[in-house]
This record gives C-alpha cells, structure tokens and sequence, in this order.
C-alpha cells in the first residue's frame, strides 16, 4: 500500500465535510453563486462556467433514463434512500465530459439569510460527493462503532503515561465495571498478578508497551497469563497485540491494546498435547505395573493433582478381566502420583500416617513381582542362584524399599508380605459406585473412571485434584480448577481406555509368558541325578521379558554300559509354541538315546521327525498350512561319554561345537563336523570320538552365552574359554563365574543354556571282561568266571541270578550268532551284565506256547533283571542287562 492511499485510508472525514466535499454557494433562487475546487474536480467545470447558472444546469432530479440505479433507489426500504443515506438526496450530476454521476447531497441554510430575497444573496450551501464513497465512508464508521461496542476482542488505549484512557466494551466486561471506574489506572493496578508467557519478551505489561513506545514496532500474538477481575480466582490466557498511536505529524499519542481471551482453545489445545503425550508414553511395555505408572505419570500434574491406580488381582496375573459383582474383584494399588504439595486422604487404605506422596508407607509396594518363576537355574542342593529373569520398567514412587522375602511387610516386620496392597472402597465412595455401575463417576474434585475392555473391568483410575485440605492442611492455590469439566471428563476416559488397551495387552502377555514359563519348566530337567561317570553342573536363564521365553534346552541321559548322553539345543523363536517344540525334541532325543543310537544316527532320525511335520501339516490342521514353523532350523549337539573307555563320540546338527578343557587347564573348541539345522535335510551327519582324561571338562552351551548385541561369538568364546581355563574352581563356581561374565545383566534378548560336565573313569577293581569262543562249552566257562568275579566283589546274592542271566545270553549268542564272544561284568549303582557277539539281530521277548521247545528263557532273564537291551556296534551287537545291588552294597 502506497503512502498516498494509507493516508488516505486513516482519513475518517466524511465525503460530505465541507472541507473535502463538492461545495456550492446558491443564492434564494438556487442560482450558484460559489463554486470550491472540489465542485470543480467533480464535475469538470471550472468557477467561470459555473457562476451564475442555475443548480439545475448541474444536478437533475432524475438521471437521463429516467430511473435510479439499484444502490440508490430505496429498494430496501420507503425513504429518500438507502438505511446508510437517510437524511440526504440522490441526485445525478452531469459532468462537463457528459458523463452522469450519482451524488448525494446534503444542504445547509446560511444565518441571516431567511429574509433575504434578492438574487445574489448566499441563501444555502449545497455540499455534494459521489454516493460510492460515501457508503464506503459509512462502512468504516460502522466497524469502528462494532469495534468500540460489538467487537469480542478487549481494545484499549494507554497514554503515554502508560495510564487507561479509553476502552471498548468488551475491555468493560472483562473488568466488570464501566470505563468511568478504572479509567487513569495504569496496567499493572488492573492485572497486577499477570505476566506475559511468550518467551523473548519483557514479562510485564509496562514493560512491553514501554517498548512498543520506544521502538514504535508493533507485537503481535504475545501470550498473557493472568486472572481478570470479572472471575478473579481462575487464570485466563490472552492473545494480544500493541502497537503504537501517533498524530498527523508522527508524534506518539499512546500504545493501543487488543487482547483475545484464548483460554478455552489453549484448554482444548493442552488436551490434545495430553492425549498425543499418552500415546506416545503410555504402553511402552507389556507389564501390568509399568503401564499403570505411566498412565499416572502422564496425567500429573499437568491433568490432576493426585492419580491413583487400581487393577484387579486377576489383570496382574493374567487371568480373565472381572465381569461379575464388586465382589468377585480384588483391586490392588499399582501405582500412585501427587503433584508437590498435594494429596488428599485415601478412602481406599486405612491412614497411618502421611508420605510424601498422600500415602501411608507401610502400604507402599516393593519392585515389581515376577508373576512366574523361572525354571531352576541348576543348583541341585542349594535351589536357585537368582540369575531368572528379573522385573522390567522403571521404578514407581509407589514402590518402596524391599523388605527380608524381597516385598514390603504392610502389616509391619513378622507380618504378611505382597507386592501391591490390596484397597477396600467403603459404600458411598466415589470408586464403590463406578464399581457397581461400570461408569465413570465425577463427585466434584474427584474424578474415577474404571479401566474397561471387553465387557470387564480391569480396575479404575481415581483423578483427583484436590478440593479441599491436602494431607498437610494446606488448601489448594487460587488459581487450581477444584472440578473437571465436560472436556476434562471426556479427557480422562479416552485416557484410561488407551491405558485399559494396554494393560489388556499386558495382560495376556502376562498370561502367555506364565503358561509358557510353566511349560518350559515342567519340561526343563528339574534336576540331574549323580552320574558315575560324571560331574553336571546347569544353568538355564530365560530370555527377558521383551523377548519372551526361548527354547533352549538341554538333558544328561543315563546309557546303558555306564555311560552317559549330553545334549544340548536351541529352538528357534519364543512362546508357547517354541517351548512346546522344546519339550517334543528333548522327548525324542531321551527316545532315540534309550535305543543305545550313535549320535549321528540319533540326529538323522531326529532330523527325519522335524521334517515330517512340514510335510503333514496341512492334514494334521484340516488343510491349514501354517507359514511358521520353529522346529524347522533347531540345532542340537549330542555326545556319548563311556567311562571304561574314557572316550567320547559326538556329532551336531547347527549347533555351536563344545568346549574342552584338559586336567592341565588348556582350552580347546574341537573341529566338529557342522550338520546342517534340523528340518532342512540334504546332508549327513558325521560323528567324531575324542579322547577324554580323567578330570576333563566338557562345556555344552547355546548361542545366547557367547552371543550378544555388543560382542560377537568369537569374543563370547574367548571370555568363556578364560573362565573355563581355571582348574581350581567348582563346576558351580564356574557357572556363576560364566554366566556374570557373559550374561552380567541376568537376562538377555535370547535364553540361554550352560551345561558343565567333569569327567570320571571306571577303575579296573569294578571292570571285569573276557573273550570267550563261539563253542557250547563257553556257557560253562561264562558261568564260571561271572561266579569268581561276584564273589571277589562280595556279591554272593547275584550269583544265582548272574548265572542264569550269563547261561541264557551266551547260549543264544552261541546258537543264532558268530564268535569272538565277550563278556563283561560292572560294578557300579548297579550290576551290569553284557554278552558281545557279531551278529546284528536282536533277540524279542514273546510268550512261549505249552507245545513250544524254546523262548522261554529271555522271558526268565526279564524277570531277573531291573531292565534289558540291544546296543548295535560296528562289529555286531551286546545284549546287556542291570540288575539291583543288594541294599548293603548299594548303600
């Protein structure tokens, strides 16, 4: 905008001011007898043409069609004019070019000039303007009266004393008084408690138009927070804007205020900023307790003073939401908010005695429980080590210091311990009816809102902002809303339905993770039995809470011959399913060992069963195929270690070789043939025997050990070799030692599996063998020599039995096999019996009929003996069989 047109647009005169408009002296006869420069630059006639001549030369009553244009015609109503020309003539004026102009015109008779008749005399002054600019002349009058009576927007004027000396009325409403009572006053005695909240400007309102003043640049949108007199005791905040005031010659007059009462949208914009706050805070785990917290942390103190959570027994265990009467729940307090200097009392805990928090301490819960335990870590005699999975989430204030047990004492010491204390609402209490009704409840400045999905109730959420006394007896500050309104309870239900979703979720992952960590326990070694021919010792650490529970795994199998089976796997992926296809490999492998297989042979026929699945999924489902499938891909290592022998034959399927130590310490990972992951087929397995000293160490682990998001394997390897290379230590001192070393936090992203085992040999004194000939006369000799030997072990008892045992198996080896024949005798927890032959056909137990001449006596075997088998080797076969010792030896 140009500097000619803003002039003119600050020019309030009016078109027909006689010192702008059209003017004309007539004399009684309407003769002009005075023309001004504005006549002539209207009409284009100068004062020579004009003089003289009759008005009519100019100015017709009618246009030359006869007709008014529509804008002057009155159509809107009866009258001269249009509403915004009442009071003047239309007239159309012809100019010297001979265009028609409408004109208003307005006339003013001269003093003195009533008696006057001669022509000549100034009689009247006619001034004229275009009718255009005078309805754009009325528009301006017209807004600037809405603005200083209409106008919602406070306008008000301060001298340059910085002192009131003009308002609108809106201004008038927002002081509650007319401009009469507080005109002269300066800012600062009107809202003298006030302050601006828009950063990079003064705070104060003198500050501000003191600068508006100085510098002559306007503001805009300055934020003002501050109470006005008509509703002293709750804050507003304003939008306003100053700029300064200056006459025709640029001198300051003043500073013009205009101030927009924005509290409602800055209300509705902070619940906005609350609910895109909740969902970016709330929800961030899946735990019961964390969510609860958030959902407190969100809302004070921005939302409530204090917030109070509370969630059904059920909801933190992971069972079935509450859909019954109050009765059939059980709330606990999970968490708890109070803004400084708040808190009001809670009718849900008996008082005993304040905190910091509103609440009484003996009643303030410890860290968060685990709902399941983990399974054993693999202390037979001493339990647990602690090293399970341990609680997630950050620590609520509503969570004190643990007591002896690991929970706080709400009764005081020797009393019971619980991690949440349960509430009981007495009838009447806001929280009793929104259990009863299922709706939310608002009983002035308390607001509870119960935490629903799917048609139960999961707990509630008590909002208070603390009307009255707090827990001190101070009462809350002038400026606290004391009551939720429409918006504010429509606020607090969509957040506790965001927070009932997630802790719905919570819930059942809470339920999903127990069923799985009872699964996996119950399919996890409780404990291992003493083994001859070695020392065990276990860790197994649960994956965390994100994560979920693995399906690593691993078993210590007895074998006949004293020998025994180590293995170890991993299932891919987590949950139920994965603990499930656990429980199916560890039962399949104790099956294939039990048949005395070779472990490349077990893990072909281990690999043959997780591939049938694949294939007979689709019936097994009624024609659903799954798309995931964790059994494909497991790995597994499994070994045989024979104690007579000392050697050990191994072979693995994906799995991460084993590490040996030497009774000297020194650490090696064997090179073992890598078989491909069960399930995927295609290529052998290949097994490798390995001399084992007495004293060495055997380490079967899974990946989640070595492996982690900061390190590799190979540095996992390393750190385990370091640990394992102390020979001075316990096997339970170095899974300790391992397990802080490499897993320091106690749970990892993937489970883990450590199984330690210490080698033993069988000494000679409890080992007796002989070859025999494949001849009838060896029954004789076999019996002879198993006599001898039971009597110089004192095992007299067997005799009789061992000699029955010894004729029936050789004779059979004899008569259906090939010789070189062996047998062999082993003391150990229990008597061992075994006949080698070279045949490859093993002998079955059948009935024998009254007519038959055989079959009976492995019938008789079976029933001497505690169990009997067939173990397959590559020079044919050995029929073994475990008899009791006597209680005296066996103690």
């Amino acid at each position: 905008m140009s500097a000619a047109s803003t002039a003119e647009s600050a020019d309030f005169r009016g078109p027909l001011d006689i010192t702008r408009a059209a003017t004309v002296v007539l004399d009684a006869e309407s003769t002009v007898i005075g023309w001004s420069p504005a006549a002539s630059e209207l009409l284009g006639y100068g004062p020579s043409d004009a003089l003289g001549r009759p008005l009519t030369t100019f100015l017709s009553v009618r246009p030359a069609g006869g007709t008014l244009p529509a804008e002057a015609s009155g159509a809107a109503g009866p009258g001269p004019g249009p509403p915004s020309l009442v009071g003047n003539e239309i007239h159309v004026a012809r100019t010297r070019d001979g265009r028609e102009l409408l004109v208003a015109t307005a006339t003013c008779p001269l003093p003195g000039a009533a008696g006057a008749s001669g022509s000549g005399t100034p009689d009247r002054i006619l001034v004229a303007a275009e009718v255009e600019a005078l309805l754009h002349w009325e528009s301006r009058i017209a807004l600037l009266q809405g603005l200083a009576t209409q106008s919602p927007v406070g306008l008000a004027i301060y001298d340059t004393d910085l002192r009131l000396s003009w308002s609108n009325t809106a201004y008038e409403r927002e002081m509650g008084q007319p401009l009469a009572a507080f005109r002269g006053k300066r800012a600062e005695e009107l809202y003298g408690a006030g302050s601006f909240v828009t950063p990079g400007y003064p705070h104060t309102l003198a500050g501000v138009m003191r600068q508006v003043l100085d510098t002559g640049e306007p503001v805009l949108d300055l934020h003002f927070r501050g109470q006005p007199p008509s509703d002293p005791g709750r804050d507003h905040l304003w939008s306003c804007a100053y700029y300064r005031l200056e006459d025709a010659h640029g001198h300051a007059l003043g500073v013009c205020e205009d101030a927009f009462d924005i509290t409602d949208r800055y209300r509705v914009q902070e619940r906005l900023t609350l609910l895109v706050e909740a969902g970016r805070r709330i929800g961030t785990v899946l735990d019961v307790a964390t969510t609860a917290e958030e959902i407190a942390d969100v809302a004070v103190p921005d939302f409530a003073a204090t917030v109070r959570v509370d969630v059904t027994r059920a909801a933190v265990t992971g069972e079935t939401a509450a859909v019954g009467s109050p009765a059939d729940m059980t709330l606990l307090r999970v968490a708890e908010r109070s803004a400084p200097g708040s808190g009001t009392p809670d009718p849900g805990l008996p008082a005993s005695g304040p905190t910091e928090t509103g609440r009484p301490d003996p009643y303030r819960p410890a860290a968060s429980p685990t709902v399941a335990d983990s399974p054993d870590t693999g202390r037979p005699d001493t339990g647990p080590t602690g090293s399970g999975p341990t609680g997630s989430g950050p620590t609520a204030t509503a969570r004190g210091p643990a007591g002896p047990g690991g929970t706080n004492s709400p009764g005081g010491p020797g009393g019971p311990r619980q991690p949440y204390p349960p509430v009981d609402y007495p009838p009447g209490s806001p929280q009793n009816r929104s259990l009863s009704s299922g709706g939310l409840v608002l009983d002035e400045g308390t607001l509870v809102v119960p935490l629903r999905t799917g048609g139960g109730i999961l707990g509630l959420v008590t909002f208070d902002r603390g009307e009255g006394s707090d827990t001190s007896g101070r009462t809350p500050g002038p400026d606290r809303a004391t009551t939720f309104d429409n918006g504010e309870v429509a606020l607090a239900d969509e957040l506790a339905a965001r927070a009932a979703v997630c802790i719905d979720n919570a819930r059942r992952y809470t339920r999903e993770r127990t069923a799985s960590l009872a699964l996996q326990r119950q399919l996890l070694p409780h404990h291992l039995p003493p083994q001859s021919a070695v020392e065990t010792a276990y860790r197994y650490l649960p994956a965390d809470d994100v994560t979920g529970v693995g399906g690593d795994w691993f078993d210590v199998i007895p074998l006949s011959g004293t020998r025994v089976g180590l293995v170890v796997g991993d299932v891919v992926g987590h949950g139920l399913q994965a603990a499930a296809t656990m429980g199916r490999l560890r039962t399949s492998v104790r099956a294939f060992a039990q048949l005395d297989m070779a472990p490349d042979e077990l893990l072909t026929r281990l690999d043959d069963l997780v591939g049938q699945p694949a294939e007979d999924r689709s019936d097994a489902c009624g024609g659903a195929v799954e798309t995931y499938d964790v059994t494909t891909g497991a790995t597994c290592l499994y070994a045989v270690y024979d104690p007579v022998s000392r050697r050990c034959v191994m072979a693995r399927a994906g799995h991460l070789p084993p590490a040996i130590v030497g009774p000297g310490g020194e650490v090696s990972f064997p090179d073992l043939p890598a078989g491909p992951p069960l399930g995927l087929g295609g290529l052998p397995f290949e097994s490798m025997e390995i001399d084992l000293p007495v004293g060495s160490l055997l380490a079967l682990f899974t990946d989640g050990l070595v492996e982690a998001r900061d390190h590799d394997i190979g540095r996992g390897l390393d750190t385990l070799g370091q640990v394992l290379g102390d020979r001075s230590a316990s096997l339970e001192e170095l899974c300790d030692r391992a397990v802080s070393e490499l897993v320091p936090g106690g749970t990892s992203a993937d489970d883990t599996a450590l199984l330690l085992v210490r080698t033993r040999a069988l000494g000679a004194d409890r080992v007796a063998d002989w070859e025999l000939t494949a001849e009838p006369v060896s029954v004789g000799r076999a019996r002879e020599l198993a006599t001898g030997q039971l009597e110089a072990w004192g095992l007299e008892e067997l005799v009789f039995a061992t000699q029955l045992v010894v004729s029936e198996l050789v004779t059979n080896a004899v008569r259906y096999a090939g010789g070189p024949l062996g047998l062999r005798l082993i003391r150990d927890r229990t008597l061992v019996c075994e006949v080698a032959d070279t045949g490859h056909t093993s002998p079955h137990l059948r009935h024998s009929a009254a007519d038959d001449e055989g079959g009976r006596g492995l019938f008789i075997v079976a029933q001497l003996v505690q169990r009997w088998g067939t173990r397959y080797t590559p020079t044919g076969k050995t029929i073994w069989t475990e008899q009791a010792l006597p209680p005296a030896e066996a103690g």
